[in-house]
């Protein structure tokens, strides 16, 4: 497994001091929501149908990465 990043452009290039790893998990939310509206229920939903997880630790997982791609303007 790799990791995944996603480079923040600027107004006319890319900043790369705004670089943000993620791994699988975060990648599958982060492409799954982030040109839409969605609940915190979405994610719990796409991390049970993809990985044998239970919903709590879905949702204590979920929870967590929708908090920092929000905190760090990922996310809507």
């Amino acid at each position: 497994m790799g990791e995944h990043i996603v480079v923040m452009p600027g107004d006319t290039q890319a900043d790369m001091t705004r670089v943000v790893a993620f791994n699988d998990s975060a990648l599958l939310l982060y492409n799954a929501l982030r040109d839409r509206d969605f609940e915190l229920d979405d994610a719990v939903s796409i991390l049970t149908g993809e990985y044998e997880v239970a919903e709590d630790v879905a949702r204590r997982d979920a929870e967590a990465l929708l908090a920092d791609m929000k905190k760090n303007n990922l996310l809507a």
